[in-house]
């Protein structure tokens, strides 16, 4: 059993793109500079964005947040989204979800321009990604596939089995793992809440992506010998034992599952990391114009 390092291998990213922006600074070319609009105080979100700042530093980025109290208004933020388009010298920039209920995040998705969109949520992002076009790619998955690839995981001919169907994670990453690429050329399936004889397919998984967002679901008994197991899962649950009252827990049950596996992510420090620094790599390339002219 190898447990994959999602920490160590988004440091060595984040050190490959800070010696591609010192280079391009020392060529005379500006930095690549990041966005973020954070509205209200959720204390998942605040945590995320203070990871991406740091990441941002670390990276020689120049970033930029933008904050708004929670009863902001839907028009307020469509304006600032506005500017940060027309802004030339922001590269990329991001929106923090969850918003409060009375913003439609959709129309808040779709008001970026989708060549600054280094999330990968616009409908053009996504449909590109869809039929195998250049396009940012959404972070969690992103992050993934440099996982698979950096720890030389075979996925050509493997099955894939993909829990949940969200937009962020599940869908786009059951599109990049069908792709003819590596990783990718898997058989996949995809299994939700409506998904019948779910333990039999989670069994016959050579690759098994929980991101369900239920803690603990995939236990051992769901589990092949010598799968790969990657866990997208970070739910809080409350722990009287720790200074914060909680704990990162994923949606697989780590101290049962692991021993069956051949390569398993930890939560924390499996996929979370490579979430953050795929953010980075996406804003590298709309630093370039690499994608979109």
């Amino acid at each position: 059993m190898n447990i994959i390092d999602g920490k160590a291998i988004s440091e060595q990213i984040k050190q490959e793109i800070a010696a591609e922006v010192a280079e391009r600074v020392a060529r005379g070319e500006k930095r690549p500079h990041l966005a973020a609009i954070l509205v209200g105080h959720d204390g998942g979100s605040e945590t995320y964005v203070a990871n991406k700042v740091k990441a941002c530093e670390a990276c020689g980025f120049t970033s930029s947040l933008i904050r708004f109290e929670s009863d902001v208004t839907e028009e307020t933020l469509l304006a600032e989204i506005e500017r940060l388009n027309q802004d030339t010298d922001v590269d990329g920039f991001i929106v923090q979800l969850p918003l409060p209920r009375h913003i439609n995040e959709q129309r808040i998705i779709e008001a970026i321009d989708y060549r600054k969109d280094v999330d990968g949520f616009h409908p053009i992002n996504v449909g590109r990604l869809a039929i195998g076009l250049p396009c940012f790619v959404s972070a969690t998955p992103n992050g993934i596939l440099q996982l698979l690839k950096r720890y030389n995981i075979e996925t050509s001919g493997k099955k894939c089995v993909i829990l949940g169907r969200s937009n962020i994670v599940g869908k786009p990453m059951g599109t990049l793992m069908m792709q003819k690429a590596y990783p990718g050329d898997a058989t996949v399936t995809v299994c939700h809440s409506r998904s019948k004889d779910l333990v039999k397919e989670c069994r016959e998984a050579d690759i098994l992506i929980a991101a369900m967002g239920q803690p603990n679901f995939v236990k051992a008994d769901m589990v092949k010998e010598g799968a790969v197991v990657i866990d997208v899962g970070t739910t809080r649950v409350p722990d009287a034992t720790r200074k914060s009252g909680f704990k990162l827990t994923g949606d697989v049950k780590f101290d049962e599952v692991a021993p069956k596996c051949s390569y398993i992510t930890p939560v924390p420090g499996g996929v979370g990391p490579m979430t953050i620094v795929s953010l980075m790599m996406n804003t590298l390339l709309a630093g370039t114009k690499a994608i979109y002219k």
